[in-house]
């Protein structure tokens, strides 16, 4: 057995689960960088789209089963908090899916490996599997297990991120709320890079960059926040 090999096994031992369709498996721990995208390698973003409703239906379940009584908003709120590629990378690692995959190596080289939106995105197409191969049931005790984490942190103190500050800044000034555009994006499927511009009425843009376009709208956000020390927005007269 090599390296790799005792690398599915332990995900499996990890999780409870031994997959009957094996190449089911294989395909959801396949990056699209194995093949450099060629359309013979059946890699798993196709499973990542279906994984993504089935993660969302498990959260919302759960979170409605431990409060019946709260307001569509909440619910909301913190199944944000639940379902999203830092929270499902934090998984994907619980249960040792970076060992597990499978993908180039200069994929791996440029850390792809341990990159939250590669793990998030893989952590999906397991769950995907998982439900495919075993059924509702089984994706529903991975989420269980694997997110207990998650729930944890629902009660801890939270900062609100720089968009939502940014947000709430612009809406106390009595401006418009702030404008996000995708600049470009460059760099391989599996290590791309954004540059976005946020831009707030009656101030200069601000442009950053992130390895996904949420961490380049964060970013430029968050350079927009330290505008609010700065001189008043310029209004032109009527």
């Amino acid at each position: 057995m090599n390296a790799r090999e005792a690398a599915v096994a332990e995900l499996e031992r990890r999780i409870g689960y031994v997959f009957h369709d094996r190449d089911l498996l294989e395909r959801a721990l396949t990056h699209a960088s194995v093949g450099d995208g060629a359309r013979t390698v059946r890699h798993n973003e196709r499973l990542e789209f279906l994984g993504d409703r089935v993660l969302n239906l498990c959260a919302a379940e759960r979170l409605m089963a431990l409060d019946p009584d709260a307001r569509e908003g909440e619910m909301s709120r913190l199944l944000a908090s639940l379902v999203n590629y830092h929270a499902c990378a934090r998984a994907a690692k619980r249960a040792g899916l970076p060992e597990a995959m499978r993908m180039s190596a200069s994929a791996t080289k440029v850390g792809a490996r341990q990159s939250d939106a590669v793990l998030g995105d893989a952590c999906e197409a397991l769950i995907a599997a998982l439900y495919v191969d075993g059924g509702l049931e089984c994706a529903r005790a991975f989420f269980l297990k694997f997110w207990q984490e998650e729930f944890a942190r629902l009660d801890e103190p939270r900062s609100k991120d720089p968009k939502t500050q940014l947000q709430e800044w612009a809406q106390g000034q009595g401006l418009p709320l702030p404008v996000y555009e995708i600049i470009s994006r460059e760099g391989p499927d599996h290590a791309p890079s954004f540059t976005v511009s946020v831009e707030v009425e009656g101030y200069p843009p601000e442009q950053a960059q992130g390895r996904s376009r949420q961490d380049a709208e964060k970013a430029a956000a968050q350079q927009m926040l330290l505008r609010r020390e700065g001189p008043e927005p310029q209004v032109d007269d009527e």
